[in-house]
């Protein structure tokens, strides 16, 4: 049994997936979780199915690297040493909508728009979507963790704040190398070069739109704002690590 671990919180198109592959050079395929003989699709989101993996495999497993909420680690249980990255709302929600017309064909058709006027991609994927990772509660989060659609307001906010800054290394994926850096010098890692992964091509969208996401994502603006504001005015690195 692994006393200790590392838990990612891996949110969606802040670079994590180079994180995650960095993470398999330092560690090892098995020993980051989730592997392709932990589950099918759900393995990525799901909190029973890491609890599952941890039951079958609790001595391989070092660190959670899912798109699993900051609450999963309280469901599970254990001590843990955490980092995450963020990314600006707006152009976090842009790549996430490209990456979906890549992923699946029948959406190829579609603009960027049309995409995120889907109320369940809406609600479940895209609305202020790193505050609810970083301040679903227990109850909110399990089982289903990044797909829930539990209401997210300006308390979360708050949760979203404290909780950051409990994290051991923040940072963004605008300074992804800093990052490595810190996460190397923080816990005497060797990750190795910084392989970009899952990157689409920009497109051109309205500056209307724009504006309609950071309306739309609100808390998420707000949340970013104080992660870089922690990050840059923080001359000892106490947040960042």
């Amino acid at each position: 049994m692994t006393d200790h671990r590392f838990f990612f919180l891996h949110l969606q198109k802040t670079g994590g997936t180079s994180i995650f592959r960095m993470l398999k050079h330092h560690f090892g395929e098995r020993a980051v979780y989730p592997h392709p003989d932990d589950g099918g699709l759900e393995r990525v989101f799901d909190i029973a199915v890491l609890e599952r993996a941890l039951e079958a495999r609790p001595a391989e497993i070092e660190v959670v690297a899912a798109h699993l909420p900051w609450a999963t680690m309280e469901i599970i249980g254990g001590n843990y040493s955490t980092f995450t990255l963020l990314r600006e709302p707006i152009e976090r929600t842009l790549s996430f909508l490209r990456h979906q017309k890549v992923f699946h064909a029948e959406l190829r058709e579609l603009t960027l728009e049309e995409l995120y006027s889907d109320t369940e991609r809406f609600e479940t994927l895209i609305r202020n979507h790193m505050v609810k990772m970083l301040s679903l509660d227990a109850d909110a989060a399990y089982p289903g963790g990044l797909i829930s659609t539990a209401p997210i307001g300006p308390d979360h906010l708050d949760i979203a704040r404290d909780r950051l800054d409990r994290i051991d290394v923040v940072g963004v994926i605008e300074d992804m190398a800093g990052f490595v850096r810190r996460l190397e010098a923080r816990f005497g890692w060797d990750l190795g070069p910084i392989e970009v992964s899952n990157r689409t091509e920009p497109e051109a969208v309205s500056e209307e739109f724009r504006e309609r996401i950071a309306t739309d994502n609100a808390l998420d603006v707000e949340l970013y704002a104080y992660a870089t504001e922690q990050i840059t005015g923080s001359a000892e690195g106490t947040l960042p690590g």
